[in-house]
């Protein structure tokens, strides 16, 4: 089982290198459904693993100039006080609610991933307004201090969707926010949870070397297939931890029951359809056809 741990721990780099995000996503999956946490345990050490790999993360992409200092250290500050602020509220809610709290916030969040934005910016802002930056920032340090998430998930949409920071530079600034904010949503929760620390540096260990293949393959990818990838994939972590907080024998009469099956079918009809549309309105005009000779 370590070693199973230790390669999903190497996804989990991975995922924070390339997204700067959906480090918690996996982590406290992992945690409780391979490494038998509890809830609040895998929440704390889950804040500590993706605190080292986001912090040994944001050099490679500070190298490469997608870093935005400023506002990733404003962002920071603010999220480390909600964040904080979250890891002390969380003592008194129950893990059940705190998972599916986790699980909700990211099919919400992949959703305005997965649509981007409706109008593209006439230009790219290179700093966000600084208003703008501490609310956001307490508001999604709240969240990760109270649900154990780093918040890639929310801050890369702040940076890319609001903020209009292209997707590469968006997700090297987020890996500097979520390590100020994980470490922050830590000290909150150690003043009442007890962490194994054997095992968090071991999982750290692996995913700091995932995180370093993540970053550097980064830069690589067409940001708005990124930006889609990432939606996709934290709805489909989202809908797990929601479906693990349901009881078998429910779980058991939603996957059996024809409705469900129906609606799996309507639903992917229209996202095709919606798919094939938006291709046939990106398809080159072929322009006048040439006159033919007599």
């Amino acid at each position: 089982m370590i070693t199973v741990i230790v390669a999903a721990s190497l996804l989990i780099g991975v995922s924070l290198g390339i997204l700067g995000g959906g480090g918690s996503i996996l982590t406290v999956p992992i945690l409780v459904y391979l490494a038998g946490m509890e809830a609040k345990q895998a929440i704390a050490t889950s804040l500590f693993v993706v605190g080292v790999t986001s912090a040994a993360g944001v050099v490679s992409h500070a190298r490469a100039g997608r870093v935005r200092w400023r506002t990733g250290l404003l962002f920071g500050l603010a999220g480390m006080a909600g964040a904080y602020g979250g890891g002390r509220l969380a003592e008194f809610v129950s893990g059940t609610v705190l998972l599916i709290a986790f699980g909700l916030t990211m099919v919400a969040t992949a959703i305005a991933m997965i649509r981007g934005r409706r109008r593209v910016p006439e230009k790219v802002r290179h700093e966000l307004p600084v208003g703008h930056v501490l609310l956001d920032g307490v508001v999604v340090g709240l969240v990760t201090g109270l649900v154990g998430a780093g918040g890639g998930f929310l801050v890369v949409p702040a940076l890319a969707l609001l903020g209009g920071l292209p997707m590469s530079v968006a997700v090297g600034t987020s890996l500097l926010v979520i390590s100020m904010k994980s470490f922050a949503g830590l000290a909150g929760y150690l003043s009442s949870i007890h962490i194994d620390w054997g095992l968090a540096g071991l999982v750290t260990a692996a995913a700091v070397v995932g995180g370093l293949v993540g970053g550097r393959l980064a830069g690589r990818i067409p940001q708005d297939a990124l930006r889609k990838a990432f939606g996709w994939f934290v709805v489909t972590m989202g809908v797990f931890v929601l479906g693990q907080q349901i009881s078998p024998e429910i779980r058991v009469t939603v996957l059996t029951h024809p409705g469900t099956w129906t609606l799996a079918a309507t639903t992917t009809a229209l996202l095709l359809g919606q798919y094939l549309r938006g291709r046939s309105r990106r398809a080159p005009d072929p322009g006048p056809s040439m006159p033919t000779r007599p």
